[in-house]
């Protein structure tokens, strides 16, 4: 059998990359990727019933009426971008008991965008600790809801224990404006990620490499 190198992609051809938007039960997570793609996007929201009372507590978010059951789906692309870009977007259901999906959804992603919402703060914990459990590059975007408190990126930063080299940003996930920046702001941290493993797993140099 012959292996057949695959043909190079055309000159000005955009650079196709998956991204993960995660998050806790009610951070906008759906509300970022209807806000941003160029497509319908793909939802699998249901409404909320009583049997799930017990176990999706709505402190906070009183006025939630649905919640994703699976996952949503949308494209944007970024021509104008320095390298031109088309994302897949990824948005993960947000409540615990749907972990083993969120393996699923982040194989194969060049990172994620954790959405935090203040209010709810601990919902948080999870989504991050996932990110740096399988080592997916993530940048943290705090979602300034209508009438919720204002902290500073480095509160957050504080509360959640994220390091330095977490970009911490803030967003109204309704504004595809601000939601395409946090999507750059995370291409830009993943980028930087892939190249600083590539240093740090370098063979090391001989003389008779010189």
């Amino acid at each position: 059998m012959v292996l057949r190198t695959p043909p190079r992609p055309q000159a000005g051809a955009p650079t196709v990359l998956k991204i993960v938007i995660a998050g806790g039960f009610g951070a906008g997570k759906t509300t970022a990727v209807s806000a941003v793609s160029e497509i319908t996007p793909l939802s699998t929201e249901e409404y909320l019933t009583e049997a799930s009372a017990d176990v999706d507590s709505l402190a906070g978010i009183e006025a939630k009426k649905t919640t994703t059951v699976a996952f949503d789906f949308g494209r944007l692309s970024l021509p104008d971008a320095p390298v031109p870009l088309e994302l897949f977007l990824f948005g993960t259901p947000g409540q615990d008991r749907f972990v083993d999906l969120w393996y699923d959804l982040s194989r194969g992603a060049v990172g994620a965008v954790v959405l935090v919402d203040t209010r709810r703060l601990e919902s948080s914990f999870t989504p991050v600790s996932f990110c740096e459990d399988i080592g997916l590059p993530f940048v943290v975007a705090i979602n300034q809801f209508d009438g919720a408190h204002r902290y500073l990126p480095e509160q957050v930063r504080t509360a959640l224990e994220l390091p330095t080299s977490v970009p911490v940003v803030t967003c109204d996930a309704r504004d595809p404006n601000h939601v395409a920046g946090v999507l750059l702001t995370l291409v830009d941290h993943a980028v930087k990620n892939a190249s600083a493993s590539r240093v740090r797993h370098a063979p090391p140099t001989t003389l008779q490499d010189a």
